[in-house]
């Protein structure tokens, strides 16, 4: 299995340096580059291609929120479809809401603290890449209280929301909830294969990048209500 190929992106030089030791360490992850801003970001992800980009959000000239939005525009990361290209983790010492809200609205796949143990930064880095959603379920639970503008009950569920059968609808409301993967797969009693499959018919049915942004799309429309579930 070829290594997670990561750029680290942060404008303070000791923490980088610091992250690149962290997953350096890991065999199965090497570091290509860093940036010290979220402009160089978008150009040596263009010319690198990393599997994940690790990126803080408070940076000059271009901050981690503006440089994951312009990241999930770029060809590359349009290229196969929604499920294939370049995948951003937020990692930042801020848990203000309003980043986490804005991060997923702007195509990021994970969101975590400079607050992780070595051992979890890793682990999600490698979870990212392979596809998976990373939200921790207290910071899922606040953002949706208080950022996410909901419609009125009954209002009309979006037509893309229309078409998931009832077993594909169960995924968001749990995913919304903060579950990984394989709670969904206790919660609803079936294969971890099930799951994944249901996972990538949503995502083409809704036309999202991941499973944040079928979360997402399920609290804008009222799907899924804060404290439900």
């Amino acid at each position: 299995m070829s290594a997670t190929r990561v750029l680290i992106v942060d404008d303070d030089a000791l923490v980088r340096v610091g992250l690149s030791m962290v997953l350096g360490a890991d065999e199965n992850i090497e570091v290509v580059a860093e940036a010290t801003d979220g402009a160089e970001a978008v150009e040596l992800a263009r010319r690198l291609r990393p599997d994940v980009v690790l990126m803080d959000v408070r940076m000059p000239r271009l901050d981690g929120i503006q440089a994951t939005r312009r990241l999930a525009g770029l060809p590359e990361a349009a290229a196969s479809g929604t499920q294939v290209g370049i995948r951003v983790l937020i990692l930042t010492t801020f848990d203000h809401d309003e980043y986490v809200y804005e991060a997923m609205r702007a195509g990021a796949s994970g969101f975590l603290l400079k607050t992780v143990r070595p051992r979890q930064l890793a682990a999600a880095v490698r979870d990212v890449a392979a596809g998976d959603a990373l939200l921790a379920p207290d910071i899922t639970r606040r953002l949706i209280e208080q950022f996410v503008h909901r419609p009125p009950p009954g209002s009309t569920v979006p037509p893309a929301l229309g078409e998931l059968t009832p077993r594909e609808l169960d995924v968001p409301r749990l995913g919304a909830r903060g579950l990984a993967n394989a709670e969904i797969v206790a919660a609803l009693v079936v294969g971890e294969t099930t799951v994944r499959t249901h996972v990538t018919r949503i995502l083409a049915k809704l036309g999202a990048r991941d499973r944040v942004q079928a979360v997402v799309t399920a609290y804008e429309s009222g799907l899924v209500q804060p404290g439900t579930g």
